[in-house]
């Protein structure tokens, strides 16, 4: 029998399509396409659907509940695109014992970590 794989999440916004065009332009997907009434970003075979909700406020309350990761091969390069998007910054780009790690904040106030790690990390795991 087959296992459940995690294959992707609903991001709802108030806004879906500013949100979509945020991280497509901030993190630049495999895949933007539109499914139906969904926004559909797939990055690394997972699937970032943004979808709108009736049930849900312009910015999270508690942004710290769920942290989306990007695992990304230039951490720096992730960044400065990034900021040159106007990003927010919880947690500006700092090493972590050779790992790369950086938190914005997206435009509904969900926190989006950029993690770059070292080969010694990625080892460990």
């Amino acid at each position: 029998m087959k296992r459940p794989a995690l294959d992707g999440m609903l991001l709802a916004s108030a806004d879906p399509e500013r949100l979509s065009r945020w991280y497509a332009a901030a993190l630049d997907p495999e895949a933007d396409t539109v499914v139906g009434d969904y926004r559909v970003l797939t990055f690394g075979g997972f699937h970032l659907i943004v979808d709108t909700r009736s049930d849900i406020s312009d910015k999270n309350p508690e942004p710290g509940r769920f942290i989306l990761n990007f695992d990304v091969a230039d951490a720096r390069a992730v960044v400065a695109r990034m900021t040159g998007l106007g990003v927010s910054w919880l947690a500006e780009l700092e090493d972590r014992d050779g790992s790369l790690f950086a938190t914005a904040i997206d435009p509904d106030g969900n926190y989006v970590q950029i993690i770059q790690l070292s080969e010694e990390h990625r080892a460990a795991m």
